[in-house]
């Protein structure tokens, strides 16, 4: 078995025609050339001999995906002298978040950070100078994640190039972040693997954060995986899929994971940003095979219509 670690390259991609996940909004893009980033695959041994920067690698550059927010973006596409650099705008329907440096920069990075500061703003959402880091960061989310990757990712982030580039924007929030996300968690470790269906929701749960997108949180009822929330980018409006039984229930294993790793749905049309489709297209096939099992396992449920 081997696990892909990745580095990021341009590339350009000619496509014909692009379509919004919702059928009312149309088509939206015309012919044309997209400057995109696509992960370049080199393979490490995911074995015992395994290193921990190895590991962290994957996991910023595939699963987590922490590019596709921390490395901005341009008119043709990401700027990859200032990879995860910071500085892009992710908006929501209630805020617009402006995306930190987590290069090694020490003035304008996280070079002066301790490992313990870096796990802490990882896991507790919170930085050095106790502010609460808030969305579009995952914190919620990255409080499960295991104290394993937590270091790992941590390990890796101190190897990337260190890169100036002074963020001087402020998140600006519609509402008031609350005075911590939970207490401090305790001792955390990532269930087995030969678990597909925990070890796959520990995946779509914690690391790759599928639910954060997929689950509408502005209504009464949260329906884990039923899709509706809206997202906000130069492509338009694209809005979550759902991705419970009731929605790709039919879909084959092969036709997910397309979707996943291509972005392409089962009838040909091309999905839309932000689920970061170059990252995704590196995730291991036994990671790949969990997630799967994992999105077979949940509860049928309709999907919830913006509104």
């Amino acid at each position: 078995m081997t696990l892909p670690s990745v580095r990021i390259l341009p590339l350009e991609i000619l496509y014909n025609r692009s379509r919004t996940v919702l059928g009312s909004l149309g088509e939206f893009l015309t012919r044309g050339i997209i400057i995109v980033a696509l992960l370049e695959v080199t393979f490490v041994s995911r074995s015992n001999a395994e290193t921990p920067v190895e590991h962290g690698r994957y996991l910023v550059e595939a699963l987590a995906a922490c590019g596709n927010c921390h490395t901005p973006r341009g008119p043709n596409g990401p700027e990859l002298m200032k990879y995860l650099a910071g500085g892009e705008h992710i908006k929501h329907q209630d805020f617009n978040a402006v995306s930190s440096n987590i290069t090694p920069d020490p003035e304008t990075g996280v070079g002066t950070w301790t490992d313990t500061q870096l796990f802490e703003a990882i896991r507790e959402g919170r930085r050095p100078d106790g502010s609460l880091i808030g969305p579009a960061m995952p914190s919620q989310s990255y409080r499960a994640l295991a104290d394993d990757d937590v270091n790992a990712i941590v390990d890796y982030l101190r190897t990337v190039p260190a890169v100036r580039n002074p963020v001087v924007e402020k998140s600006q929030y519609d509402f008031a972040l609350p005075a911590s996300w939970g207490p401090s968690v305790g001792v955390l470790t990532a269930p087995p693997k030969d678990d597909k269906i925990a070890y796959g929701a520990y995946l779509a749960g914690s690391v790759a954060r599928c639910m954060v997108c997929h689950t509408r949180h502005d209504t009464r009822e949260t329906t884990v995986g039923a899709g509706g929330t809206p997202f906000y980018g130069p492509w338009g409006i694209s809005v979550a899929a759902n991705i419970t039984p009731s929605g790709i229930g039919d879909w084959t294993d092969a036709e997910i994971e397309q979707a996943i790793r291509t972005g392409v749905a089962r009838d040909g049309h091309k999905l839309f940003p932000p689920m970061p489709f170059t990252y995704y297209s590196h995730i291991a096939a036994t990671d790949m095979e969990a997630l799967i099992a994992y999105l077979r396992s949940l509860p049928v449920s309709e999907s919830i219509v913006s509104r």
